[in-house]
């Protein structure tokens, strides 16, 4: 049995009317009939004038009628120059949360689907009034930390981030061809997409898990439709066409656009161009010369559509490109193409009506490219026909055209469920200022939300189909950020150092909002921290209260008329871990500090140190009997006051020596030292000898003298 179908390719200069018979998987193009509108009634695939698209499409059902019996249903395709594409990214954090599953990346890439569509929205004066359905959508990249990746799946770090290019069909598109279908008596059957058309055409479905992009190429713009991995990822439009090509013959030959249009099509037949001028001259132009006149306008079309495609496919080259449409006819833009995406000569080529499988047509009809699209749209509606389904999402009916395999994900975007009501809200973070520097502690990471398609789990990307019931169960929110100073801080702060046999744990002196605190302090949003690390040996030191010892560890030095005297020799030793040290050494956990005290000098020391004496000391012999004669020379004075000679002298003293007795010895002096006296009942003379020689009591000695004092009693007188 035959069955006889009837679709219409309504473009933005023509509306082409055909008449398609089936039979099995057999189809014959039966009657084509193409008819330019009279006004400007289309802009952009968008119908404008309802009324006159509607009555060229009466005059195009009626004439087929007389051939081909009433026809009551048609098979449409909305424009793919009416699709719009939007490209958004999103970041999100995803510090201390579990590594992230295909679930949680199917979320994000929904969430920049949304965003997308905002960006739409926010473009139009009127947003409450628009609605955009989603056709399909690609990842351009995902990034890790600012870092492209492959792949987030099984991936941690601090922040995530996608970037989608996005394809929506505005609803108004669809009710307007709806409206002019209505006027004109027709019910229709199916609507699809030019691009889905055209592919459905002429890349079966085993072949769609090839990377191959799609151009229709027609008078005012070129549409792209990407490929891959058994589905469309991408849809793309140029503004620029065929037109460029006859205005770039206009502008150079001083054309008419319809003779510039009539000799850009001789060029495909012809070796010599006829050319009419407006001035009514005739002329004939060989075609490599008309080419080379016209050659930069192609090389202009084919950098648009080559650039527009790479852009669709993350900034590579598909497989292979097809090239429909009126446009595609242009001479060298093939190999034009190719060296814009850097492809075999042998991979873009030209596809016409010969191309479709299984397909058959009447004698009058041409095999030309132009006819692919609308062709396919009559196989489509059969094939792959787009029907309205009907669903609810949380209670609320939904609507959605049928332009793809639906998903979970598509039902969301209709029924502007957020990406945020995907999850839980996070807890609130803590700011916090640590020796200067902003730390933000971040709240708990809320729970998915769960998603149930029929009372089963099902994630974003679950097929749905009309009839089903979408719900979607908020997820568990975050708890509130919560720290210690302990959290916060380097564990290696803590330290455990061993100072002369004692064991310490040393932990760093730790200030919040000016106030010492310990370390298990718990800490609020804007609180100032300061932390003051032990970082040096001296610090060590300071921190276990041992700074009696410190101070040995500097040189000794004292001070002398206000000069500085270095005497290392009375310096304490330094060892850390068995080896000699510095206080400014770095301490480390499991330091083993000890240390070997120097005794302080005495002021007798120091005053020796300085070739001076504080006592004179000389030995004299008197009497038979050694003396030892000492008298004070100097004055030591330690910080202002006097101190004997074996006081100890501390690190830093100022020290100031005075002369006291610098007289010299003499005989006189002996007496003070010696225990020997006149005996009491002596009578009569003596005789003062130094070293057997006589002297006064005045008489200057010095030591290793031998002093004497001969007695001579006095004769008893009788």
């Amino acid at each position: 049995m035959t069955n006889k179908l009837f679709a219409l390719d309504i473009g933005t200069r023509s509306v082409v009317g055909i008449i398609l018979e089936q039979q099995g998987d057999q189809y014959h193009v039966a009657d084509i009939l193409v008819k330019e509108h009279k006004e400007r009634a289309m802009v952009d695939g968008q119908i404008h004038n309802v009324l006159y698209v509607a009555e060229l499409i009466q005059e195009i059902k009626s004439e087929l009628e007389q051939t081909h019996g009433d026809l009551k249903k048609v098979s449409v395709a909305a424009a793919g120059r009416a699709l719009k594409t939007e490209q958004a990214s999103v970041t999100i954090p995803i510090k201390n949360r579990p590594i992230f599953t295909e679930e949680d990346i199917n979320r994000m890439e929904l969430q920049a689907v949304q965003q997308a569509q905002q960006q739409l929205l926010q473009q139009k004066e009127d947003a409450k009034n628009n609605h955009y359905y989603c056709v399909g959508y690609s990842v351009l990249y995902f990034r890790l930390d600012g870092e492209e990746i492959g792949s987030l799946l099984d991936q941690q770090g601090d922040e995530a981030s996608v970037e989608v290019i996005a394809t929506f069909l505005p609803r108004v598109v669809v009710e307007s061809l709806l409206a002019a279908l209505k006027r004109a008596d027709l019910e229709m059957e199916a609507l699809t997409l030019e691009p889905i058309a055209a592919i459905n055409a002429l890349i079966p479905p085993t072949m769609r898990r090839l990377n191959v992009a799609l151009v229709d190429i027609g008078a005012g713009t070129s549409d792209i439709a990407i490929t891959d991995k058994s589905t469309v990822v991408a849809y793309g439009m140029v503004p620029t066409a065929g037109d460029e090509i006859t205005e770039a013959l206009s502008d150079h030959y001083l054309l008419d656009f319809p003779i510039a249009e009539t000799a850009k099509r001789q060029m495909h037949t012809s070796e010599e161009i006829l050319i009419q001028d407006i001035l009514g001259f005739d002329q004939y132009f060989p075609r490599e010369e008309v080419l080379e006149a016209i050659f930069p306008a192609i090389e202009n079309l084919a950098k648009s559509i080559g650039e527009e495609i790479l852009r669709l496919n993350s900034n590579e080259a598909p497989k292979a490109v097809m090239l429909v449409g009126g446009g595609s006819l242009t001479p060298n833009l093939t190999d034009e193409l190719c060296k814009i995406l850097q492809l075999p000569k042998n991979r873009v080529a030209v596809r016409d009506v010969n191309a479709i499988q299984n397909l058959t047509r009447a004698e009058h009809i041409m095999a030309t490219p132009e006819l692919v699209t609308p062709i396919g749209i009559a196989i489509a509606a059969q094939k792959a026909p787009v029907h309205y389904m009907s669903l609810t999402v949380n209670n609320q009916v939904v609507r959605l055209f049928e332009l793809k395999e639906m998903t979970v994900g598509d039902a969301f975007l209709a029924a502007n469920i957020r990406a945020k009501q995907l999850y839980g809200k996070p807890g609130h973070g803590l700011s916090i200022t640590v020796n200067n520097q902003n730390v933000l502690v971040p709240g708990e990471h809320g729970q998915a939300a769960k998603i149930l398609v029929n009372g089963e789990e099902a994630s974003t990307k679950t097929q749905i189909k009309s009839g089903d019931i979408i719900e979607l169960v908020a997820g568990l929110d975050g708890t509130d950020a919560k720290v210690t100073v302990r959290e916060i801080i380097d564990e290696a702060s803590v330290l455990s150092v061993t100072i002369r046999d004692t064991q310490y744990m040393i932990e760093p002196k730790v200030y919040v909002n000016g106030a010492v605190v310990n370390l298990d302090t718990a800490l609020n949003d804007r609180d100032v921290v300061v932390v003051e690390s032990v970082e040096t040996i001296e610090d060590a030191f300071k921190h276990t209260n041992n700074l009696m010892h410190l101070q040995q560890f500097s040189s000794y030095c004292v001070h002398i008329d206000g000069k500085p005297l270095y005497l290392p020799e009375f310096s304490s030793q330094l060892y850390v871990n068995g080896k000699q040290g510095k206080i400014n050494y770095p301490v480390q956990n499991g330091d083993i500090i000890t240390f070997e005290q120097s005794s302080l000098p005495t002021a007798d020391q120091l005053a020796a140190h300085l070739n001076l004496l504080l006592e004179e000391k000389v030995i004299v012999t008197f009497q038979n009997e050694q003396v030892e004669l000492i008298k004070q020379a100097r004055e030591f004075f330690v910080n202002g006051h006097v101190v004997q000679s074996i006081a100890t002298v501390p690190n830093g003293a100022t020290i100031k020596i005075s002369e006291k007795d610098t007289s010299k010895w003499i005989y006189q002096d002996v007496f003070r030292f010696s225990t020997w006296q006149l005996p009491t009942a002596f009578k009569g003379s003596f005789t003062i000898l130094r070293n057997g020689q006589p002297a006064t009591f005045d008489a200057e000695i010095f030591g290793g003298d031998r002093l004497e004092i001969q007695l001579t009693e006095q004769p008893i007188v009788q």
